[in-house]
C-alpha cells in the first residue's frame, strides 16, 4: 500500500515536470521589432514560465512547443496609455461609469472599479492592446484623479499597478481664466512641497494640515487627497496633463522645474513650436496623429508632420485615440505618424518601450530577455488597421482573440437558408 502510494506520489510529480516543460514556447522565424532598436531582425524566441527567456538569431533553442511564425512580423504587446478599458461599458449609460467620483477629488482612484470582463477587453486584445493605463475623468480640480495599469487577459485574478499616474489639464475653458487655473496648481504644488513626514504621519495630522491651510480647506481636501498631491513632489509619480497651446506648454515646463515634477503633457498639438524646450526638459509626450489639424484655438498650429518633426529633434513620443471603446486605433495614428515622416521603429517604440519606459512598467513594452513576454504575431504590418494579429501572448499565454463581434459574425453567416430569427 504504502509502495503504491509512492508510486502515485512520483507520477504525479513526473506530470507536473512534464507540464512545467511543456509550458516553453519558441516563436520562430519571426521578423522582430523589439521595441528596442529601429530595425527589425529575423529570430526566434524562447518562453519560459511566461518570460523571454532566450532570443537567437541563428539556433532555434529547444522547447516542447513551437509556433513557426514563418517571418511574420512580431511586435510587443502594445500598452495604450490613454483609455477608460475596464471603467466604462457604455459613456451614455451613467450605471456602466466608474470613471467619477461624488466625494473624492484628487486623490481618487479607479482601480478597485476595473471590471476584467468588460467587452472593451477581447476587443482591444484581439487587435494587439496587451495592457492598458486606465484613467478617471478629469476631476474639479486643475489636478487630480489615479490612473492604473490593467494587462488585458480578463482574468478575475486582475493583474494590475495601481494609481501610477495622476491626471490634470490645462488650457482654455469656458469655466475660468487659464490665469486662475495655472495658480491654483501652482498654490496647489507650493502648499504639499511645504509638508513633511510628520505632517503625513497620520489622517489626524493631515486633517490639521487642513485645517491650517485656507487653499485646502477651501478645496476642501480629504486626507486621500493631500496623500495623492505628495506622492507628487515626494515619490516622482507621473503627472498628465493635456495641454495644447505652445504658450500653455511653456508654462507646464516652468512648473515642472520649479517643483521637479514628472510631467507628461497630453495632446501637444502646438508641441512642434516648442519642440527644443520638450526635449531640453525631457517632457514625454501623448500626441494622437490622427488628430492632425485645429479644432480650437488651442491648436492653431497643429500639423501632419509634427510626430516626424519631435521624433527627428528626440521627444519621448506615446500615442491616443479620442477615447472610446476603439483604442486599438493608436495602430492607425502610429501609421499615419510613418505615413509623414515618423520611423517606423520609432512608431513600434511609441506603442510599446516607451510606454512602459516613461510609466515605470517593469519588464514590459520589449522584446528582451528577462521581460515578461507580451508579444503579439501580427498576420501582416502591425501599423495597416486591416491587419489583425494572427497570436496574442499576455504573460506567455496564448490568449483567446474571439469577441463580441466574431461570435455575432460566426452566428449569422451560418444557416444562412433560414430567417435570422430562426439561426443559433
Amino acid at each position: 500500500m504504502i509502495k503504491n502510494k509512492f508510486l502515485l506520489a512520483f507520477i504525479i510529480l513526473s506530470s507536473n515536470s512534464v507540464f512545467l516543460e511543456s509550458s516553453n514556447l519558441v516563436i520562430k522565424n519571426a521578423k522582430i521589432y523589439d521595441g528596442i532598436e529601429n530595425n527589425s531582425y529575423q529570430g526566434h524566441i524562447l518562453i519560459s514560465e511566461g518570460v523571454i527567456s532566450k532570443i537567437s538569431k541563428t539556433s532555434i533553442p529547444y522547447a516542447e512547443k513551437i509556433y513557426d511564425a514563418k517571418g511574420k512580423i512580431v511586435t510587443p504587446g502594445f500598452i495604450a496609455p490613454d483609455t477608460q478599458i475596464g471603467i466604462i461599458e457604455i459613456g451614455a449609460l451613467s450605471v456602466t461609469r466608474d470613471d467619477e467620483a461624488s466625494i473624492y477629488n484628487i486623490g481618487f482612484s479607479i482601480h478597485d472599479a476595473f471590471n476584467p470582463n468588460s467587452v472593451l477587453i477581447p476587443w482591444n486584445r484581439a487587435n494587439g492592446i496587451t495592457s492598458a493605463i486606465t484613467l478617471p475623468r478629469n476631476t474639479s480640480s486643475p489636478i487630480g484623479g489615479l490612473g492604473s495599469f490593467f494587462l488585458l487577459d480578463s482574468n478575475l485574478d486582475i493583474s494590475s499597478e495601481a494609481d501610477i499616474v495622476m491626471i490634470g489639464r490645462f488650457g482654455g475653458s469656458g469655466s475660468s481664466s487659464r490665469a486662475e487655473t495655472l495658480a491654483l496648481i501652482d498654490d496647489m504644488l507650493s502648499f504639499v512641497s511645504s509638508l513633511d513626514k510628520k505632517d503625513m504621519s497620520s489622517d489626524a495630522s493631515i486633517d490639521k494640515v487642513i485645517d491650517d491651510s485656507s487653499l485646502a480647506s477651501h478645496m476642501d481636501f480629504k486626507p486621500r487627497d493631500v496623500k495623492a498631491l505628495y506622492r507628487l513632489i515626494n515619490d516622482n509619480l507621473p503627472l498628465i496633463i493635456k495641454a495644447h497651446r505652445a504658450s500653455d506648454i511653456i508654462k507646464l515646463i516652468e512648473l515642472k522645474n520649479t517643483y521637479d515634477l514628472n510631467l507628461i503633457i497630453m495632446g501637444a498639438q502646438e508641441a512642434s513650436l516648442v519642440t527644443d524646450e520638450i526635449v531640453e526638459n525631457n517632457v514625454p509626450l501623448i500626441v494622437n496623429p490622427i488628430n492632425n489639424i485645429p479644432n480650437s484655438f488651442d491648436e492653431l498650429a497643429s500639423n501632419i508632420n509634427m510626430t516626424s518633426m519631435l521624433e527627428k529633434a528626440g521627444a519621448t513620443l506615446m500615442f491616443n485615440v479620442s477615447r472610446s471603446h476603439n483604442y486599438h486605433l493608436i495602430r492607425q495614428g502610429a501609421g499615419i505618424a510613418v505615413a509623414n515622416g515618423m520611423s517606423y521603429g520609432g512608431a513600434i517604440k511609441a506603442l510599446t518601450s516607451n510606454v512602459a519606459k516613461t510609466f515605470n512598467l517593469n519588464n514590459r513594452g520589449s522584446i528582451k530577455v528577462g521581460n515578461m513576454a507580451d508579444i503579439v504575431v501580427w498576420e501582416d504590418d502591425p501599423l495597416e488597421p486591416s491587419s489583425m494579429p494572427e497570436k496574442v501572448f499576455i504573460n506567455g499565454v496564448d490568449t483567446d482573440l474571439t469577441t463580441r463581434s466574431t461570435r455575432l459574425r460566426d452566428r449569422y453567416i451560418k444557416d444562412l437558408e433560414k430567417p435570422n430569427t430562426y439561426r443559433n
